[in-house]
């Protein structure tokens, strides 16, 4: 009994063998390997969480500007309103008493809008409106507002018709300074000046698909477009 409590003392005097050193430190590398890893996920969902509601933000307050965009729609009969070609949606709106135009184009998967500065005369808005027309997403102005969209369809609301953006047959008149009056059957306009275009819509409806998702908003542009 002396002689095994005499070695147990001897032991405990030598310290840890080098085997013993070496699990211990196996040990603690595997727990702080574990450790990382775990560490290492949180961060990763963390990150993951801030860019999806970063994300989602952008979009929310993309989808707000869009609505003030059309709402904000006005037909001054000097150019078209509102012109989709499928890949951009140019349009007038009211900005700072003047009229701004503004282009929203998807291209890419990159969805962004661009907006001018506030036009007062009938020739300036036409140029600006034929260079808008130009644009190629890359000029100054322009606002990557998703970058992940796939794809986007545009339709109009015409006297409680649901037709595709791009679509034509309601025919308006209009004289540059003058709100659209709707033209009947063959008729010739008054004077030269009047231009035979597209009837304002009563609301647009956008479906917009985002990392396999598809979500739809219709708005109603301002009373008659003025």
């Amino acid at each position: 009994m002396r002689t095994s409590r005499a070695h147990t003392a001897r032991r405990r005097g030598r310290g840890f063998t080098l085997v013993e050193l070496l699990v211990a430190l196996l040990v603690m590398a595997v727990l702080a390997t574990l450790a990382w890893q775990g560490m290492d996920g949180m961060l990763r969902v963390r990150d993951g969480s801030a860019a999806s509601l970063d994300r989602t933000l952008r979009l929310n307050t993309a989808l707000v500007q869009w609505e003030q965009d059309l709402q904000a729609v006005v037909d001054v009969g000097a150019v078209p309103p509102l012109l989709f070609t499928g890949q951009k949606l140019v349009l007038t709106r009211r900005s700072g008493g003047g009229v701004a135009l503004v282009a929203w184009a998807l291209r890419g998967g990159r969805w962004s809008r661009w907006s001018g500065p506030p036009l007062s005369g009938v020739l300036e808005l036409q140029q600006g409106w034929l260079r808008a027309q130009g644009l190629l997403g890359n000029e100054p102005g322009h606002v990557t507002v998703a970058a992940d969209a796939e794809g986007w369809l545009l339709y109009k609301y015409v006297g409680g018709r649901k037709a595709n953006m791009q679509s034509s047959g309601d025919v308006v008149l209009s004289r540059p300074g003058q709100p659209a009056a709707p033209a009947s059957g063959d008729s010739v306009p008054a004077s030269p000046a009047a231009v035979a275009r597209e009837a304002l819509p009563e609301a647009v409806e956008l479906q917009l698909t985002i990392e396999g998702r598809s979500l739809t908003r219709v708005i109603g542009l301002g009373p008659a477009g003025s």
